[in-house]
């Protein structure tokens, strides 16, 4: 089904107007038309729900400015909740198969950015596939087990609980990943990430100028790599972790805080410097897991937790 929002007669300040479906050209599109907004912050709503039969698939486009947020449910269905500020921005939602595609697009490029404020709330089956994009807004994902490619401009992405593939690609938007699965891909220009809590057997992190907090346990025959350009590289281990560890950096300085319990390299691999004037190796228990830390100016610290 397809879902389109179109101004129409004003409404009364504070006041809240839903208008009924209609169908136009098949039983698959509907017209949404919503009274527009006296001032900033004076929103309309709507929401709608589809019926899944499989793993759906969710793809969300929000060219606006706002949040987008996923939560997970056992019903076997995608329920879609969106707010818009003004009647500036337009709303576009279609089901096809188990697929449902979100778009929230700008109708009038001369609109002040107070009047493109258009946020999202979904709820999923648990085991559902995202791909989500927006420009400045908050995405937030909650136990949502399934691949998911997840891009921002400016917006900071937080996940909680979730597991898959997961791919997040931004600007300037940070990373904040807590209790995640899976493997994990994440690149950016300015953005920081952290990773607290992980279950993560493949980490990929990449940053150009950000910090790096890498905060949990190393899963054995985890492969991980990390590596900022000018920020900070920070890695926090427990002694029961087991892991081989390459850090180096050309012009930044390694801060070695856990040197009692990293022991040269287990496995006798000769390691020769070459355009990197810093760099550290070594194992820690029985080398099972294989980390990699780089930064060119930045520090790379090695951190045991208490």
């Amino acid at each position: 089904m397809c879902l389109r929002t179109m101004g129409t007669a004003p409404a009364r300040p504070g006041s809240w107007i839903k208008r009924s479906a209609l169908p136009l050209l098949s039983a698959g599109l509907f017209l949404w038309s919503a009274a527009p907004a006296r001032a900033a912050g004076v929103g309309q709503r709507i929401e709608k729900q589809f019926s899944i039969t499989g793993r759906p698939v969710v793809v969300i486009h929000n060219v606006a400015n706002g949040r987008i947020e996923v939560k997970s449910w056992k019903n076997a269905e995608v329920n879609v909740v969106g707010t818009q500020s003004s009647n500036k921005i337009g709303f576009e939602i279609e089901q096809v198969g188990d697929r449902v595609d979100v778009t929230a697009s700008v109708l009038d490029p001369a609109a002040d950015a107070l009047e493109l404020q258009a946020n999202l709330q979904l709820t999923v089956p648990e085991e559902t596939e995202l791909q989500l994009k927006t420009e400045t807004g908050l995405i937030y994902v909650e136990q949502v087990m399934g691949d998911m490619k997840l891009e921002s401009y400016g917006g900071d992405v937080h996940l909680k609980e979730v597991s898959g593939y997961i791919i997040v690609k931004t600007t300037g938007g940070s990373l904040v990943c807590t209790q995640c699965a899976g493997k994990l891909d994440f690149s950016s220009i300015g953005g920081n990430a952290q990773i607290l809590q992980p279950q993560l057997n493949n980490v990929n992190l990449m940053t150009t100028t950000g910090n790096i907090l890498f905060d949990g346990d190393f899963v054995r025959t985890g492969l991980y790599s990390m590596k900022s350009g000018k920020g900070l590289v920070e890695v926090r281990f427990s002694s029961l972790d087991s892991f081989d560890l390459k850090a180096q950096t050309a012009t930044g300085i390694v801060d070695n805080q856990a040197a009692s319990f990293l022991k040269p390299d287990a496995h006798g691999v000769k390691h020769i410097a070459s355009k990197f004037t810093h760099g550290l190796f070594g194992t820690v228990g029985m080398g099972l897991a294989k980390v990699e830390l780089s930064s060119y100016s930045g520090t790379i610290r090695i951190m045991k937790r208490d």
